[in-house]
């Protein structure tokens, strides 16, 4: 399935049942946010208020908010059938085919992957119209104020795109935006992000000022690369029009040369200036507590261009499980064969909601070797932003890592806290609120297999899991209605 833009993706989660149209007025200001809380934790559908106090602008909220939804927005049905195609393409990269037919079938699909690539156009519905100078106004958008203690509204599900000073390589990313006034925001770019990079080089190039645009709506699947923790160098809409089986639509922007998703909803262009920076916040953040005020770069919007009806998107974050648990989660799946390149033990991980991403990471392995739970544990907060994460709980291969009830039996069991707790120090999360110090602060990692008698001087052979004769258990199996039991 592929979807054009963000209306089409509406049509086809209503078909689906899956989404809500409220007609009854409701306040941009924290009447939205509490709605939308209540149906996200129940697991409710997608929502489009279409009548928010003082605004004609809908707000769609909540469009990847379950597994179902998110597999949707990325073309699949099931986000298995992503990964499926990621592990094909992995095998393409991995080695040469062998034998003349395999050859001629790898080079079609390789040819066919470059049918994926972005496409330039000169006319799009993101410009129907343009507003420039005065008449700039962020103010005519139902911009949320999602929590009580929030320092303002914020744009909270942007497509923020800058450029690379040197390469000229363009970057995609998610970064809240907190609007200051009609014409100004902040820009949230965090210590370890592409965004901040571009941002350092520009003031280190002694840049007047570094170009910035910003894509709101578009098709689900472009909007949802800006939240991939890609490297750097990767273009996010090559990997956008990989998951849409279609290259995604740019356009030049109207004011200056970044390229903006031709389908957005609407866009602001405008500059960021190297040094000037002005606090931000609060904010409700993902982690379920607020991040405070903090100086970030200043984003000037000199034009504005959307479509004649606009749609404005929008998600909320705040204590989990919320709509981003589920966007990352898929980005959790899909980087799992990318892992497995590197640590080829790895079996599975899970980053539970629970943890907020970056505060714990639990991952299955197929040990053969002393150390190698420590060895997964260094090799994992190697992985660019994985060098984030706080804690790395590392299990056996028939541990499940998604049943929180079987790890937690398996951790508490199998560790021996003076020998399987490993410290240490390094990059931390912005938003981390446990370290004594921002940005900096230590971590762990905690090694839950099965240990040999050559790990940490163990003395004693480890014992045989309760597992019942499989004869016994087809046994009653084929008697259970005898009992009588239900």
């Amino acid at each position: 399935m592929k979807f054009k833009d963000l209306r089409e993706f509406i049509r086809f989660l209503e078909e689906k049942g899956e989404l809500r149209r409220i007609s009854a007025p409701v306040n941009r200001e924290l009447e939205i946010t509490e709605i939308a809380d209540r149906v996200i934790k129940s697991g409710g559908p997608a929502l489009l208020f279409e009548n928010v106090t003082g605004y004609d602008t809908p707000v769609l909220i909540n469009m990847y908010g379950t597994h179902q939804r998110m597999a949707w927005a990325l073309g699949v049905d099931s986000i298995d059938d992503l990964v499926g195609r990621i592990e094909g393409l992995l095998d393409l990269i991995h080695g040469p085919p062998k034998g003349l037919m395999n050859k001629l079938r790898t080079l079609g699909q390789l040819v066919h992957l470059g049918a994926f690539q972005p496409k330039t156009v000169n006319s799009a519905p993101c410009q129907e119209l343009v507003i420039q100078a005065d008449d700039v106004d962020l103010y005519k958008f139902p911009i949320l104020k999602c929590w009580p203690l929030d320092g303002g509204p914020f744009v909270t599900l942007p497509l923020v795109i800058t450029k690379d000073p040197e390469t000229g390589i363009q970057n995609y990313g998610t970064y809240r935006m907190q609007v200051y006034d009609k014409q100004t925001t902040g820009m949230h770019w965090q210590t370890h992000k592409v965004g901040t990079h571009h941002y350092r080089m520009s003031h280190e190039l002694g840049l007047e000022k570094l170009d910035v645009a910003v894509a709101l709506g578009g098709d689900p699947s472009t909007i949802w690369t800006g939240s991939a923790p890609l490297p750097p160098d990767m273009d996010e809409m090559a990997v956008a029009g990989f998951l849409r089986e279609e290259g995604v639509e740019l356009v030049k922007a109207k004011t200056n040369d970044l390229m903006v998703p031709a389908q957005a909803e609407i866009v602001l262009e405008g500059y960021v200036t190297p040094g000037e920076e002005r606090d931000e916040g609060p904010f409700g953040d993902h982690t379920g507590y607020y991040s405070m005020e903090d100086p970030y770069p200043v984003f000037h919007v000199t034009c504005i261009t959307h479509r004649k009806e606009p749609i404005y998107p929008a998600a909320i974050v705040g204590r989990p499980p919320m709509e981003d648990f589920y966007m990352g989660k898929v980005t959790e799946r899909v980087f799992l064969p990318l892992m497995r390149m590197i640590l080829p033990e790895v079996v599975d991980i899970n980053m539970p909601a629970e943890g907020s991403f970056t505060n714990l990471v639990i991952v299955s392995i197929k040990k053969e070797y002393p150390g190698q739970g420590r060895k997964v544990m260094h090799g994992l907060w190697g992985l660019g932003l994985m060098s984030l994460v706080k804690t790395i709980i590392v299990v056996d291969h028939n541990v499940d890592v998604h049943n929180m009830s079987e790890v937690a039996w398996r951790v508490t069991n199998n560790i021996d806290p003076a020998q399987d707790f490993l410290f240490a120090q390094g990059p931390i999360d912005d938003l981390d609120i446990g370290s004594s110090t921002p940005k900096f602060g230590s971590k762990v990692g905690i090694d839950a297999t099965i240990k040999t008698i050559e790990e940490g001087g163990r003395r004693r052979e480890w014992p045989p899991d309760i597992i019942m004769d499989q004869a016994v258990k087809d046994l009653v199996d084929g008697k259970w209605s005898d009992y009588g039991l239900s």
